[in-house]
C-alpha cells in the first residue's frame, strides 16, 4: 500500500498504544459489524501472526470488540469494550490461529446474530489503514477508505449492468468493482466502492434487482453514537 501523507503512517486519533494493533483492530470490528448489519450476538475472534503474539498486551482484543460494538476508534469507552459487550448481550471468544495468514496482524472475525451470520478475514496494515481479504469465503480487497456496497447475488448475464445502471442514475460513481463468484452461475459477491455514500433508497432498489440477495453498506466514515 503506498502512503499518502504522514497521518497514513502514525495513524487516526485513537485509544491505545498503537495504531496498526488498536485502531485498525477497532476498524476491522466495525467494518464486521457493518457487515453483519445487525447486532450482534456471538462473536468468535481468531487472531494470527503478531495479532496473536501481543493481543492482550495491547489491547487488541479490547479494540477490535469495541469495534463490534460500533465504536470509534477515539472512541474513550474501547477500554469498556468487556464490560459494555457484557451488558449488550454480546458474547465473545479470542484464540490464536495456527499457520499462514494473509498479513502479521490478521483477525478472523465470525459474527452470528438473531438473523444472520457472517465471516470476515480483515488485516491491519499499518498506520491504522486495513484491508478485507475475505468475505464469507469469497476473494476481496476493500480498505474502507471509501463507502462500499458489499452484494451477495447469483451470476447471471447483465446482473452487474443492471446494479451498475442503478448506482449511475443515482448520480453515483464507481470508484472501484470487483467480483468473485464460487462457480459459473452460482454464488457470487460483488463490491463496490463509491465517492460518496448512497442513500438508503438507492441501496434498496438494488436490493430489489432480480437474483440479488443481500446487500451491505460499508462506511467507515459515518458518524458513529456517542
Amino acid at each position: 500500500m503506498r502512503f499518502k501523507d504522514v497521518f497514513s503512517i502514525m495513524g487516526p486519533i485513537m485509544i491505545g498504544p498503537s495504531s496498526s494493533h488498536t485502531a485498525g483492530a477497532v476498524r476491522i470490528g466495525r467494518v464486521a459489524r457493518q457487515a453483519l448489519a445487525d447486532d450482534p450476538r456471538l462473536a468468535e475472534i481468531v487472531f494470527y501472526g503478531s495479532f496473536a503474539e501481543t493481543y492482550e498486551g495491547h489491547g487488541t482484543n479490547l479494540a477490535l470488540l469495541g469495534g463490534l460494538l460500533g465504536f470509534d476508534t477515539d472512541d474513550l469507552r474501547i477500554r469498556e469494550s468487556f464490560a459494555i459487550a457484557a451488558q449488550a448481550g454480546l458474547a465473545y471468544a479470542f484464540t490464536k490461529g495456527k499457520g499462514a495468514a494473509p498479513h502479521p496482524n490478521t483477525a478472523v472475525v465470525r459474527l452470528t446474530s438473531a438473523s444472520r451470520q457472517i465471516e470476515i478475514v480483515g488485516c491491519s496494515i499499518g498506520g491504522g489503514n486495513i484491508e478485507i481479504v475475505q468475505v464469507d469465503g469469497f476473494q476481496v480487497k476493500f480498505t474502507g477508505a471509501y463507502p462500499a456496497l458489499l452484494i451477495t447475488h447469483q451470476d447471471r448475464r447483465g446482473l452487474l449492468a443492471q446494479i451498475t445502471q442503478t448506482l449511475s442514475q443515482a448520480g453515483s460513481n464507481i470508484v472501484s468493482m470487483q467480483v468473485e463468484r464460487k462457480s459459473r452461475m452460482g454464488d457470487a459477491m460483488s463490491v463496490i466502492e463509491t465517492d460518496h455514500p448512497l442513500p438508503g433508497a438507492v441501496i434498496e432498489e438494488v436490493s430489489r434487482i432480480t437474483n440479488v440477495h443481500v446487500v451491505t453498506k460499508i462506511d467507515l466514515l459515518a458518524e458513529v453514537s456517542k
